[in-house]
């Protein structure tokens, strides 16, 4: 309690700035592979093409291309009263508008603050998208100073996209070490909880950015040099957790951070887990999630999950083959409906980022 009541005291002198850190040396293998593992615009409109039935239609079409320069999106979120797709950039550090029916258009940037945009979901109800920021070497923003160090979350306006506070999670760890805040889930309270990949970590945020460290957890740590924990999600008091190294699943009790446990997945065998990037919980209680093929191991694929003993152990009901190439991201879409996101993140850390995208209904 006295460790979280300090975090939270760090937390409003962290809050709106990023703080100027410099020394990465003998950080640069470590690095160079989270770069390799993390898988996770320009102002103004441009042009993006909708493919699939209902395009123009008021319905949304099922596939939907989209054309911005080197935008590189890793997370997607549905924001249902515009009818709307929000994608954050991991080159430009982002978040563009993408309509279902047409063009991309930035609505978040924030310079200085913001280096590459991995995780994020709209707050339908407080009028905002929370986003997860880190810096993995390779956006345009990137800096010696920031990268490996960069775990942050921010609040912005769905209309404006005005910053509504930005709260610097590495200070809020208080360790020195290597941070990257990755994806995000909500409580029915709004609270947030943020994963954090390059550190056994997750943190919890209040409605008004105020933070702290809600487990800090040696079973969590990625391989020295690797990436670990990424996608999560809310499920009656607890937070199922993913990792991407191994995919192993982990439950986490938010009132009860103590009973952190690993959950036993049953079918699909050894390694189907494997590269396990966002996850997405069904209304139906089950979660689905992707994985995808980056570096030669994992495969691109969705998934579903389902428990019976709230998530103490689960099933792995279905694997199905994504259409396109290293998948990161589910989204709720219209009507109930499920979209994919390929950014092809695996181009920008090869070097050679693409300027276009893809959601995909499934």
């Amino acid at each position: 309690m006295n460790r979280q009541n300090h975090q939270n005291r760090q937390n409003h002198q962290s809050r709106l700035h990023l703080p100027g850190r410099a020394g990465l040396q003998g950080r640069r293998a470590l690095i160079a592979a989270a770069a390799a593992a993390v898988l996770l615009g320009t102002t103004g409109s441009l042009p993006a093409a909708a493919a699939g039935s209902g395009a123009g239609s008021g319905r949304a079409p099922a596939v939907i291309e989209g054309h911005a320069p080197r935008l590189t999106p890793e997370g997607a979120s549905w924001d249902q009263d515009r009818r709307r797709f929000l994608v954050g950039s991991m080159e430009r550090g982002t978040i563009s508008v993408v309509r279902p029916d047409g063009p991309v258009r930035t609505l978040v940037d924030d310079p200085g603050v913001l280096v590459q945009v991995a995780g994020l979901h709209v707050d339908a109800a407080r009028g905002r998208v929370l986003l997860a920021n880190l810096d993995n070497g390779a956006g345009a923003r990137s800096t010696p100073a920031t990268t490996g160090r960069t775990a942050g979350v921010g609040a912005y306006d769905l209309e404006t996209g005005r910053r509504i506070f930005y709260t610097d999670l590495a200070a809020v760890a208080g360790d020195g070490g290597p941070h990257a805040a990755n994806d995000l889930a909500f409580g029915p309270d709004g609270t947030a909880y943020v994963t954090d990949s390059f550190a056994p970590i997750v943190y919890r945020v209040g409605v008004d950015g105020a933070a702290s460290v809600l487990v800090r957890d040696d079973r969590l740590a990625p391989k020295p040099g690797g990436y670990g924990l990424n996608g999560i999600v809310y499920r009656d008091g607890r937070l199922v957790l993913g990792t991407w190294e191994d995919g192993t699943l982990w439950q986490l009790p938010v009132h009860r951070p103590e009973g952190l446990r690993r959950i036993e997945v049953l079918g699909g065998g050894a390694g189907a887990l494997v590269h396990l990037d966002g996850l997405l919980g069904r209304p139906d209680g089950g979660i689905a999630g992707v994985t995808n093929d980056f570096g030669g191991t994992g495969r691109d694929a969705e998934v579903e999950l389902r428990s019976d003993d709230h998530w103490r152990t689960a099933r792995l009901t279905a694997v199905r083959p994504s259409a396109d190439r290293v998948p990161t991201a589910l989204t709720p879409g219209p009507g109930g409906s499920t979209y994919q996101l390929s950014g092809r993140v695996d181009l920008l850390i090869a070097g050679t980022p693409a300027d276009t995208f893809t959601l995909r209904r499934i």
